[in-house]
């Protein structure tokens, strides 16, 4: 479905541009406001600024950078574009699953999963099982018919929104700083987007595993991951 908006040009002339519905659908399941419980989960960052392997703006974006585009925000990248393309979504979920590098990942993902398929079942009535997030996202997207380039690369900029705002609760990391990080990560998370249709998942972000390990026994900790 399309909607329209009228815009006025520098010259004073009125012109009607359609505006895809499905954007701003895709915008409130990737919003904070979803009820994914996404601010319940640092994904493994809580544990690596315990470490001080993360302590400042210049090496939260060098750690971000690398998850994006080496790690797990890569693979989940790739999820969403099989879960997308595939007859088969329960194939897929069941190789992410085997994917997963430690239990809380799993756990992550398995939750949230569950979560984003309860409430995209009940408000938009799609035929979406309990899947992991990455995988049930792609396959909502599909039967909405959105665009998979487009719904890869606002998951990953989501994603790494979350992100920096757990690192704001963990570190002295200003709002304007923290915004500044997530703008670098921008077309990064496009780039990666991109680059996911038809690649293979693989991991290479090895410390960001170990974090989200070495989180299972972090006490006190504020995070569930």
């Amino acid at each position: 479905m399309r909607i329209h908006t009228t815009m006025i040009t520098t010259t004073g002339i009125r012109t009607t541009m359609p505006i895809d519905a499905n954007l701003l659908t895709l915008t409130q399941w990737l919003s904070p406001a979803y009820p994914v419980g996404a601010f319940a989960y640092s994904h493994g960052l809580e544990a690596a600024v315990a470490q001080a392997w993360v302590s400042d703006e210049a090496s939260l974006q060098a750690w971000l950078t690398d998850i994006v585009t080496q790690g797990s925000g890569h693979t989940d990248a790739v999820w969403i574009w099989r879960a997308f393309e595939a007859e088969d979504v329960a194939e897929v979920d069941a190789l992410a699953r085997a994917y997963q590098p430690s239990a809380e990942r799993l756990r992550e993902a398995e939750r949230q999963g569950m979560a984003f398929a309860r409430t995209t079942r009940d408000v938009w009535g799609l035929d979406l099982p309990d899947l992991l997030l990455p995988v049930a996202l792609g396959r909502a997207a599909r039967l909405k018919g959105m665009d998979p380039s487009a719904v890869t690369a606002l998951y990953l900029h989501s994603f790494s929104s979350n992100l920096v705002s757990a690192a704001q609760r963990l570190m002295p990391l200003g709002q304007t700083r923290g915004q500044a990080v997530l703008a670098a990560l921008t077309p990064i998370c496009t780039q990666t987007a991109e680059a996911a249709q038809g690649a293979e998942p693989f991991s290479n972000a090895f410390l960001s595993d170990i974090a989200a390990m070495q989180h299972e026994t972090l006490e006190p900790r504020l995070f569930q991951s």
